[in-house]
């Protein structure tokens, strides 16, 4: 299989870059700038690509990598910080700009080189940079400028190695794509072998020659990534996979049945669905601090979870539902700081199994939808929105107790229903109701009331590193509230969220 390196540097586009990659059908890994280049080299990637970063190339503190990289006979794509790391390397001059350049700027680019074949002469890029390159490297040419930035881009087509300034995966760079097809295709000559349908029936052999006629056994949550990975590993051993559903009574409106009628009736397998609801509130009876409850919700989950495999006849493997992010070991920071690995599951000590499986470790999020969609598995759980491990208990505010869960069940089910229905839900990455713990006086009839206020979230967001509040519009919030008014008992008031991130989070705990 081909592949392109992704080398970062701290940029907060690495992985976009990587998916913008595999979108022209390549399969990109990310690494950080501490990999060793014996390493790189023993790996025969098909290119390679520097990843911006918010450092400065002649601050030696900076991210920087050995020289060498550029004479390894394999092509190079520099991105922002990467191209003037490139110039650094090269000898060329980098130093401050007179005018930094942010957001869409118009650029020119000269038609003769291969970067841009098919990109229009004057088009928009993205720029996000304060330092610039003042002077190219010898045996390179300017083959792209803007008003502020008379080095946008360059090549030295001898060894195969490009630079940009400016972010050709983002979205506002109008003809970013392009250029990320030509680097691959014009530049690296791949054939594009990355495709999800090979992806299946790879991994479905894979599992079958490494699982042999041994037991494998899933923490299912119903959630996307352990959703899809069930799928690959009853495709590949059917009945000698055994997921284990843990519903601590967490979760939305009949959400426990769905999971469990789902994998039930579209796959071969053996499900065990542990109910554990009142457990979980005997636990959390008089609880309000939000990292407490987090924390007994984990604890508790860990505990029921592990007992459950404790009665398994046989262990085998132990599968997770691990993707390609939570695998990744950031470029940011000292070289020993790496990313938290939060989808990785620490098994208890007496519990032994033959090994790890990952199957979707290679994968990124909607990657792993687009395969969840070719296994057969229901869009509604395909596409299903974040959903946080504590479940509902972190959109109850306070104490958790089996009234206010029923209260926010009811609510948030009919914000998703009511949202499904005028088709304004594929308009939000997320939406869900939040029980603030708060009343407020109401009328309904002619009878006063105190009770429930309940809150409204919902955001548009490409990465949720940053989230806007959704701009819904005002006929479909009325009806919305007068829905859950009418319809959900003790609640007499709705009210929007309309905090963006930062200052907010998405979640309110």
């Amino acid at each position: 299989m081909e592949k392109i390196l992704v080398l970062d540097f701290g940029g907060q586009y690495n992985q976009l870059i990587a998916r913008r990659v595999r979108d022209h059908h390549v399969y990109a890994e990310i690494l950080p700038y501490t990999t060793p280049i014996e390493e790189i080299r023993k790996n025969s990637y098909k290119g390679i690509i520097f990843t911006g970063g918010p450092n400065s190339v002649y601050d030696m503190s900076s991210p920087h990598y050995t020289k060498e990289i550029l004479d390894l006979g394999v092509p190079i794509l520099g991105i922002c910080y990467g191209c003037q790391l490139i110039a650094w390397m090269g000898e060329g001059e980098v130093k401050t700009a007179p005018v930094s350049e942010y957001g869409k700027i118009e650029f020119t680019a000269d038609k003769k080189s291969k970067l841009f074949k098919e990109v229009d002469e004057k088009s928009v890029v993205w720029m996000s940079h304060t330092d610039y390159i003042a002077a190219a490297p010898q045996g390179f040419e300017i083959i792209g400028t803007t008003n502020d930035c008379p080095c946008a881009a360059m090549e030295n087509v001898e060894k195969n190695i490009y630079a940009v300034q400016f972010h050709p995966e983002v979205t506002h760079s109008q003809f970013g794509s392009q250029m990320l097809y030509n680097f691959l295709y014009e530049v690296c000559h791949c054939t594009g072998d990355w495709v999800m349908d090979n992806f299946i029936d790879n991994t479905v052999a894979k599992l079958k020659e490494q699982i042999g006629d041994k037991k494998v056994i899933l923490g299912l949550s119903g959630g996307v990534d352990s959703s899809v990975a069930a799928g690959l590993l009853s495709r590949a051993v059917g009945k000698q996979l055994t997921c284990v559903f843990v519903d601590q009574g967490l979760m939305r409106k009949d959400e426990g049945d769905f999971v469990e009628k789902t994998f039930t009736s579209l796959f071969d397998m053996n499900f065990v669905r542990v109910n554990c609801g009142e457990l979980f509130l005997s636990k959390l009876e008089g609880v309000t601090d939000p990292e407490e409850k987090r924390h007994i919700i984990g604890t508790e989950f860990f505990n029921v979870f592990w007992n459950e495999i404790r009665n398994q006849d046989e262990l085998g493997y132990f599968a997770q539902g691990t993707i390609y992010p939570d695998c990744i070991e950031s470029g940011k920071g000292d070289a020993d700081i790496i990313k938290t690995h939060h989808n990785r599951v620490n098994t208890p000590d007496d519990v032994e199994f033959l090994g790890i499986i990952e199957p979707l470790c290679d994968l990124f999020k909607d990657e792993v939808r687009r395969v969840g969609e070719k296994l057969g598995i229901p869009k509604e759980l395909v596409w299903r929105q974040p959903f946080p491990g504590p479940g509902l208990g972190v959109r109850i505010i306070g104490e958790i107790t089996a009234d206010k869960i029923k209260v926010l069940q009811e609510a948030d089910w009919v914000l998703r229903d009511e949202m499904a229905k005028n088709g304004y839900d594929k308009n939000l990455a997320q939406f869900f109701c939040v029980l603030p713990d708060v009343k407020t006086v109401g009328v309904m009839g002619d009878h006063r009331t105190y009770d429930h206020l309940v809150a409204i979230r919902a955001v548009t967001t490409d990465d949720f590193m940053t989230a806007d509040w959704a701009k819904i519009p005002y006929d479909i919030l009325a009806k919305v509230s007068n829905r859950i008014t009418n319809e959900v008992e003790h609640i007499n008031r709705v009210v929007y969220d309309i905090t963006s991130k930062p200052p907010g989070t998405v979640e309110w705990e």
